[in-house]
């Protein structure tokens, strides 16, 4: 019976398909006119009048004759108003159309409630809102390069910079915007923090002020890109649609739900690269190429920029201290440009967020709680009164830093930052113990790193990487605790405390350690190990929250500028920072450092053997390797403590 049906089944198909080439071989009937049978307008009208904002889309020209897409919204409430209203400029890679439209409603405060905007401030304030594609995407022309060099560089042949294109911008809309007081304000978070730290360069006499927050200021430092050389694959994602098209069109596609299983079948970052296309990415191209910290890198990095001209502009960096995407950033520009800030106009917010929670509700980071909802503090006590005195001449009691001091969960008015004393040592002990004073017996705690297993940087699965329905925001914040019981994890635990410690500014890690292999990746952590029972909150006990980490590639260990194979087997010094804490170890509390070499699949994996481009690492590249962390004696290895007595 089987047989007989197959048979017949056969020469249905077989006689279906026949009367289907011929229908598709006849020739089409002629299209009949649809004599305009339709429900659609010719053009659709949007109706304007129950708006609280008039919208201009223009496209103003640049000095090169290129024209960038710019949306202005300016509030009814402005025209004939006593007081003329300052603008707020964004410069974005991120659809100026859509950044301005986020929601449908007459209300600006409402349509512009989404990345960037602050639209609390902005409507409190009574802001002309601007914003701007940036050459090259979306609605603007001209070529687009990944955080477009300056001028003057040997990285850009143009004569055309972020710096040129903020100057040129802000000067159409003084004169081309009659409603506007004639001050400009600049304000952005990553990328448009970025295009805000480059409005300082040479900057317009109409720019009064400038936020940037959570700035991508050197890509290779600690950035997005690398972390002291350790290559953030997440970005491939991020290069290929940014860079890819002008509009983000084209979605890098992926088969597996789980991240991990997703970087580690294809073996090297290089290999997953190729098999996805980034191949053809001209940015892609320029990271194989500048593996190191070399004058690609050094040229563009902002903190450098800067640190070579006096600050003009009243400027406030934004800090986050659980920073997943650009941690490195505005502590650096910080660093770089205040000791010649002669003239005092340099301010500095530190914020218990994550990448942009600034501007967010943030009354939470992942399982913490604050107690308050420290972006709407912030926003009101801090970056409202800031833009309102220079652009309105308005009173302002901001301090030169405000911190959020994590552990006691209050908000700091600062002098200066950082605020603690010469560093203590925090000294890693025999028996995986922790103390301040050393140890006279020396030796090393040793384990087996091997690339096939790595230690993830947050538990399985890895959802893949965005902003909604997955732990990419707050990973930086998360229990420490699914890898502290790994065989290829150490975890040096302290005594429980007895009085508060404090720590304000960057722990800087001192490890002595020796690799069986010729190269490696060395991941320090410093953790707040809760009680393990915490009234009120039982999904707090036992917590490990990482106050700061972070990873160091070892073949930089001779220089961050070129790559060194280790010497197998010998004891070598590593020292680099962890990124700035400013946070209380409470009493009933312990200190943990963790010591890992993997941190996967946010980093590719190091191979262990010394090959001249890991990104192009084979399979057989990739090897155990014993990993020995000298502790107690005159070598032994620590942290150095910012502690604040």
């Amino acid at each position: 019976m089987k047989v007989r049906a197959a048979i017949l089944a056969g020469l249905l198909l077989s006689g279906a398909s026949s009367a289907w080439a011929q229908a598709a071989a006849a020739p089409a009937p002629a299209a009949a006119p649809d004599d305009g049978y339709t429900e659609r307008p010719a053009k659709l009208e949007q109706p304007t009048a129950y708006r609280d904002y008039e919208r201009r889309a223009v496209d103003i020209p640049m000095r090169d004759g290129v024209k960038l897409h710019t949306v202005i919204m300016v509030p009814k409430a402005a025209k004939g108003a006593a007081q003329k209203p300052a603008m707020l400029l964004t410069r974005t890679p991120y659809n100026a159309e859509d950044m301005t439209s986020q929601h449908a409603s007459g209300l600006m405060a409402i349509a512009i409630d989404g990345y960037d905007s602050a639209p609390d401030v902005v409507s409190s304030g009574g802001y002309i809102r601007v914003v701007q594609d940036v050459r090259g995407k979306y609605g603007s022309e001209g070529t687009y390069v990944m955080n477009r060099p300056f001028v003057g560089t040997t990285l850009n042949p143009t004569k055309t910079d972020h710096a040129t294109d903020t100057y040129d911008t802000i000067d159409w809309l003084v004169k081309n915007v009659p409603e506007s007081n004639g001050r400009v304000g600049i304000i952005g978070i990553s990328y448009d923090g970025f295009t805000t730290l480059a409005a300082l360069v040479n900057p317009h006499p109409a720019l009064k002020v400038a936020v940037p927050m959570n700035p991508m200021v050197d890509g290779w430092r600690g950035d997005d890109w690398f972390h002291n050389g350790a290559f953030r694959q997440y970005g491939l994602s991020y290069m290929w649609e940014q860079v890819g098209t002008k509009d983000n069109s084209r979605k890098y596609e992926i088969t597996e739900a789980d991240a991990y299983t997703h970087y580690m079948r294809y073996g090297s970052a290089g290999a997953l690269a190729t098999a996805h296309g980034l191949d053809q990415i001209g940015f892609w191209q320029k990271v194989k190429q500048h593996q190191a910290w070399d004058s690609f890198w050094q040229e563009q990095a902002m903190d450098k920029i800067l640190a070579k001209a006096p600050l003009t502009v009243p400027t406030l960096l934004v800090h986050s201290l659980w920073d997943q995407e650009d941690i490195y950033g505005a502590p650096a520009v910080w660093k770089a440009v205040k000791p010649q800030d002669k003239d005092n106009l340099l301010y500095l917010t530190i914020g218990p967020w994550y990448h942009g929670q600034g501007i967010e509700r943030a009354d939470m980071l992942g399982a913490l709680r604050w107690d308050a909802d420290t972006g709407k503090w912030w926003r009101a006590h801090v970056l409202a009164p800031f833009l309102a005195h220079f652009l309105y001449d308005a009173p302002m009691d901001v301090a030169r830093v405000t911190a959020f001091q994590s552990g006691t969960n209050q908000w700091q008015r600062l002098p200066g930052w950082p605020t603690a004393q010469p560093a203590k040592k925090l000294y890693l002990l025999p028996g995986e113990g922790l103390g301040f004073e050393p140890s006279a017996s020396a030796g090393t705690v040793d384990y087996v790193s091997d690339p096939a297993k790595p230690v993830t940087f947050y538990p399985r699965p890895n959802l893949q990487e965005g902003y909604e329905g997955n732990p990419w925001p707050t990973w930086l914040a998360g229990d420490q605790r699914p890898v502290s019981g790994r065989p290829d994890v150490l975890s040096f635990t302290g005594p429980v405390l007895t009085k508060a410690l404090t720590i304000a500014g960057q722990p800087v890690v001192h490890l002595t350690a020796s690799t069986s292999g010729t190269d490696s990746d060395w991941v320090v952590k410093l953790i707040d190990v809760y009680p393990d029972e915490v009234p009120g909150d039982r999904a707090m006990g036992g917590f490990q929250l990482a106050v700061g980490m972070d990873v160091f590639r070892g073949r930089f260990r001779e220089t961050l500028a070129e790559a060194h194979p280790l010497k197998a087997n010998a004891p070598l010094d590593y020292t680099f920072s962890l990124p700035p804490a400013n946070h209380v170890f409470l009493p009933g509390h312990r200190i943990m450092v963790q010591v890992q070499s993997s941190w996967f699949p946010l980093y590719d994996r190091n191979p262990q053997t010394f090959v001249p481009s890991i990104l192009d690492a084979k399979p057989g590249d990739y090897v155990k390797a014993v990993q020995k962390v000298s502790v107690g004696g005159a070598s032994g290895s620590y942290i150095a403590l910012p502690v604040a007595e």
